[in-house]
């Protein structure tokens, strides 16, 4: 390109050049930048104070920043000499780093086409989540403080994971303990039951010790549902000379322990689990017994703290609140209509939505019919044979991409979709709103659902050939 035709193209044609630059910039990794310390200066105070402060660096050619990754001082250079940076720079490899320079060098505006960034890749990869990863990567460069705002957003990004689905190595000792302290005693939406919280937190331990003590503890320490599915509960082997190194377990532990709640764990996993592996101090175990007493069995205390997000697993399509050419198969999980129907009917689920609690579903559509509609209602005055969008009492998602609620349909708040589209709802009955994502884009809450009932259930509108699954959100 001619030269004089763009300024910010030709102002890239300093970044790290040699030929333009009249100083050197070392990094964190020894790594070597060029640049010209006026426009240094001219476009960050922190460079200005650094390069015109009267002292060595004044005189010098050569400035180090032992603070700063290269990775991140790259980006830093381009956003400098440009005023812009491309979206497709910040990569999961690179943008802790970025973010952290950025926070040095008090550029605010960058932070926060970080921060957007983030935020916009979260929603469009809802599927491949690397959260974790960057939290784990934050705690490892920056000292914990609640009011960080990429910190924040990290946490509560990972808060709503269920930690069951995140392997082991995903999340360090340091990230785990960001979100433990984070959204201890804190009304924040969270995904994972606290005694998954203690198992995650052992094993994650345990693995730091010893292989041994990782494969004993993923043992003894089942996941919650396999603890239900189980009759007379897991026959636990609680003699501590079958549990390796627990004693190493436990000191690697206690930097988490502090942050965990173990009023939300059941007596009786306390008593036949947690208490024989010998890696809870027995003065906390009594003193857990103890407020149970105090307070019934803590009856009101949730298992999930914060504001719970339920992935309940008896989804289930509910045959007593089915229209009558609707017919349900597959032990509840699939409604589909006969082949004569041609207005919509709809079919409600079994599982109550009720609550402070965030609900999440999935709903896959097998086979599309004129529109496929998707959503809650509440169960007053709902009449089954009718669409649940036309109802005062149903609110919907169709997949022509409208939204319907009270014969009002509002369209393009999400692309159409057809046969094999997968449709989280996310329903936040603290708020009382719900949001949608759609083959794994996530869109914001619908505007004008922001008052729904305190009570609904899970909903779909069909007529032939439609086919419709309910199923748990993994």
């Amino acid at each position: 390109m001619t030269r004089g035709y763009s300024l910010e193209q030709d102002l890239r044609l300093l970044i790290n050049n040699p030929k333009y630059s009249d100083m050197e910039i070392l990094c964190e990794d020894e790594k070597k930048f060029y640049g010209c310390r006026a426009i240094l200066a001219a476009r960050s105070e922190v460079f200005d104070r650094l390069l015109y402060n009267g002292m060595k660096e004044t005189y010098e050619n050569k400035i180090t920043f032992p603070e700063v990754n290269s990775a991140g001082m790259e980006i830093i250079l381009e956003y400098i000499y440009t005023g812009s940076i491309k979206e497709e720079s910040l990569t999961k490899d690179n943008i802790i780093e970025t973010f952290c320079a950025a926070d040095y060098f008090q550029l605010s505006d960058l932070q926060d086409f970080i921060m957007k960034t983030l935020k916009n890749t979260f929603k469009k990869n809802n599927n491949e989540n690397y959260s974790p990863e960057l939290l784990s990567k934050f705690a490892g460069k920056m000292q914990f403080t609640g009011d960080n705002i990429l910190l924040n957003l990290l946490v509560e990004t990972v808060a709503t994971i269920s930690l069951n689905t995140i392997e082991f190595g995903r999340l360090s000792i340091a990230g785990l303990k960001y979100l433990l302290s984070y959204t201890y005693e804190k009304e924040t939406p969270f995904a994972t039951p606290e005694y998954e919280l203690f198992r995650y937190s052992v094993i994650l331990a345990a693995k730091q010790v010893s292989n041994d003590a990782y494969k004993a503890f993923m043992k003894q320490l089942p996941i919650l549902e396999q603890i239900k599915q189980i009759e007379n509960q897991m026959q636990v082997e609680n003699e501590n000379k079958f549990i390796i190194d627990h004693k190493k377990v436990s000191k690697e532990l206690e930097p988490l322990i502090k942050f965990i709640d173990f009023r939300r764990i059941e007596g009786q996993v306390l008593t036949d689990i947690i208490d024989p592996l010998g890696i809870i101090s027995p003065e906390l175990i009594l003193d857990v017994y103890r407020q149970k007493v105090r307070s019934n069995n803590d009856s009101n205390i949730n298992y999930i703290r914060g504001i719970p997000i339920l992935n309940c697993s008896n989804y289930v399509w509910d045959d007593s609140e089915c229209g009558p050419k609707l017919i349900i198969e597959e032990n509840g999980k699939v409604v589909y209509a006969q082949d004569d129907l041609y207005y919509r009917n709809c079919v409600r689920a079994k599982t109550i939505l009720e609550n402070k609690s965030i609900f999440e579903w999935d709903v896959i559509i097998e086979r599309d019919c004129s529109a496929s509609w998707v959503g809650v209602c509440a169960s007053e005055n709902f009449n089954k044979q009718i669409f649940a969008g036309n109802q005062p009492t149903g609110w919907v998602l169709g997949s022509d991409g409208s939204y319907s609620h009270s014969n009002k349909r509002i369209y393009n708040y999400c692309p159409s979709f057809g046969s094999g589209a997968k449709i989280t709802v996310h329903l936040d009955m603290d708020k009382r709103t719900c949001a949608f994502t759609v083959n794994g884009t996530k869109y914001p809450e619908v505007p004008s659902w922001d008052d729904l009932p305190s009570k609904l259930y899970p909903v779909a509108s069909l007529c032939y050939p439609g086919r419709i699954r309910i199923q748990p959100h993994i």
